[in-house]
């Protein structure tokens, strides 16, 4: 049971406490920053449900790999931003990436060569699920795949390195929506996704959108001083945190226009159930950034994208409960499905 625990705060934590005993799950747990694959499995989701939602004989096994495909692929990419960001010079031991969660090679979690032998591995391993989707579904797999790799290795590698000029926002967006929901769409219902499936890969994109922008507005001092121009650093801390509440926002007002189309059923109205939560989350936007952390606050010094990952976990959740209710429980309503 204690191995149990351990992995349980982990995942709610990206941390493993002192006193504990580090096991080998937990310890690559947090070097892939296994805290976050949540929302690489929401988006997952919402591709399948949308697929099943539209076919009638979806291909659950290739559901079930593009998910797990997905999961691994964002493993490797996390490990490959902090492989080439202390590569780059931007992680130490003074940088917030190093501060709110162990980093895997400064921490001594491992070695550079056991990471880079992890991203290899990883990598492999999703080449294999992809070559074996591409078989079992069509050559556009090889497109989805390639266009999320680029992004992945570029995010931060050299010569692009995508986060440092403005673009790494844009790009989580077109990960986390498009390219994995309407990859997912495309493996489980062997069919290429119509615009109506396009727009309903935007208002989950935006919400994960909205999480990495509370972290660079978090990071934004420290990225300024390195010359890592994100969005925040871009735009200014004030002029981030209303952008932040303002797509938060939309992500209300996305769903409801999809349901009003008849692109998404009823059941995905459940997401206003969020709404008490978004106020929180805007309190905490509109409030000065505390100088001490909260007693027993586990990622400090980030602040504001935890605050957009709580609100991501309920509303994104809420998204995909929908999605299953207008499976098993289709409501039409004045035409609406």
């Amino acid at each position: 049971m204690s191995v149990l625990s351990n992995w349980k705060e982990v995942l709610n934590t990206a941390n493993l406490s002192s006193e504990k005993v580090m096991d080998p799950v937990s310890k690559w747990l947090i070097i892939t920053r296994a805290a976050v694959f949540s929302m690489t499995v929401m988006s997952g989701l919402i591709g399948g449900l949308l697929a099943i939602t539209e076919v009638e004989k979806p291909d659950w096994l290739n559901f079930a790999l593009a998910i797990t495909g997905l999961v691994l692929a964002h493993a490797a990419n996390n490990m490959t931003n902090d492989y080439f960001d202390l590569e780059g010079g931007v992680d130490n031991d003074e940088y917030a990436r190093a501060l709110y969660a162990p980093h895997p090679i400064l921490s001594g979690l491992v070695s550079k060569r056991g990471l880079l032998t992890a991203i290899l591995m990883v990598n492999l391993i999703d080449a294999g699920m992809m070559i074996l989707l591409t078989l079992r579904t069509g050559w556009p797999v090889l497109l989805f795949a390639a266009l999320g790799l680029f992004i992945s290795v570029f995010y931060v590698a050299p010569p692009i390195k995508l986060k440092h000029h403005g673009l790494g926002e844009p790009s989580v967006f077109l990960v986390w929506g498009p390219l994995m929901i309407g990859g997912t769409y495309y493996v489980t219902s062997g069919q290429t996704p119509p615009l109506g499936v396009w727009l309903a890969t935007l208002p989950y994109a935006i919400l994960v959108t909205t999480v990495l922008i509370g972290k660079h507005i978090d990071k934004l001092e420290a990225d300024q001083a390195k010359g890592i121009n994100t969005l925040p650093v871009l735009l200014g801390e004030r002029t981030s945190l209303w952008l932040n509440i303002a797509i938060m926002a939309i992500y209300y007002l996305l769903i409801i226009v999809l349901v009003v189309t008849g692109d998404l059923g009823i059941w995905s109205l459940l997401i206003l159930l969020a709404l008490p939560r978004l106020v929180q989350v805007i309190k905490i936007y509109r409030e000065p950034k505390p100088v001490q952390p909260p007693q027993g606050y586990p990622v400090w010094p980030l602040w504001f994208v935890s605050a957009a990952f709580y609100h991501n976990r309920l509303a994104g959740g809420l998204f995909v409960l929908g999605l299953i209710l207008n499976l098993v429980i289709p409501l039409v309503t004045n035409g609406l499905r």
